[in-house]
């Protein structure tokens, strides 16, 4: 089995990219998930009662934070966590409360609500915040950045072919791995393999799971055009219930990294261990 793809989202809910090779801190995959879009309570918006968040592409480096949607141009935002005079703001994000970040400014923050065309904020991960992953398969020193749950997702190639073949047989348009935003995809293996890896190396790397993903309304949003319609979610429904909470519908598998620095590279090996 083999690493065949990486892919980072710096803000929560917006464009990501692929890479060929990425460091891992301590939250994740580098510039993962480190800025999120927010409410005026400090709550997370995403992608659920936003589609139009997709169609907001990313570019991130060491100092800068690039934004660019159609018919809006782009802007440029300072990576707030550099300047110790950054405006901190509590946010949550699902069940973790009172997290401390920094805010971007008002000029972000007016970019992205005049293109979104809601009332919102740019905050990102500074020097005060500290989220602990909330699953019982944690160990006290697990962090998370502003995903949803999990530092890592993971899906095989394989499981996607699986899909998209069920639904060529309906007539349906077969759909790419950027509806599910993995940050790591493999091959080699048969569909939804990865459902009983639960622990494992990829590269040098260490990771165990933290059980499946349970799919939201996200995935029916087309990323290139922001329009909702009801695929995949009908037909995973059909077969990839949860035994045990029926009403979720799983794909792919959330993860923990054991191994908190060192460096992913798309053809790294992939070991059950």
């Amino acid at each position: 089995m083999q690493l065949t793809g990486i892919f980072v989202y710096p803000v929560k809910s917006l464009g990501g990219f692929g890479v060929t090779t990425r460091a891992v801190d301590s939250l994740g995959l580098a510039d993962d998930r480190r800025f999120m879009v927010v409410d005026a309570d400090g709550r997370a918006v995403t992608q659920r009662n936003v589609p139009r968040m997709a169609l907001v592409s990313t570019e991130i480096n060491s100092t800068t934070l690039e934004l660019s949607a159609p018919g809006a141009g782009s802007i440029e935002v300072s990576r707030s966590s550099v300047s110790p005079s950054a405006t901190a703001r509590r946010v949550s994000v699902w069940r973790s409360e009172g997290l401390v970040a920094d805010d971007c400014g008002d000029e972000p923050a007016s970019w992205l609500g005049n293109f979104l065309q809601v009332s919102c904020r740019l905050v990102q991960i500074g020097r005060q915040f500290d989220r602990p992953v909330l699953d019982p398969r944690a160990l006290p020193t697990d962090r998370v950045s502003f995903a949803d749950a999990h530092p890592f997702l993971v899906i095989s190639e394989a499981s996607l072919a699986d899909l998209n073949a069920r639904l060529v047989n309906q007539d349906k348009a077969a759909l790419p791995m950027n509806r599910f935003r993995p940050n790591l995809v493999v091959s080699g293996c048969a569909a939804f393999a990865e459902d009983g890896w639960t622990r494992f190396k990829i590269g040098e790397l260490i990771f165990r799971s933290a059980g499946p993903c349970s799919r939201c309304v996200i995935t029916t949003t087309d990323q290139a055009t922001a329009e909702v319609g009801k695929e995949p979610l009908r037909t995973l429904a059909t077969y990839r219930r949860d035994a045990a909470e029926p009403t979720n519908v799983n794909f792919g598998m959330n993860l923990i990294h054991e191994t908190k620095s060192g460096t992913l590279r798309v053809g790294d090996n992939v070991e059950l261990l």
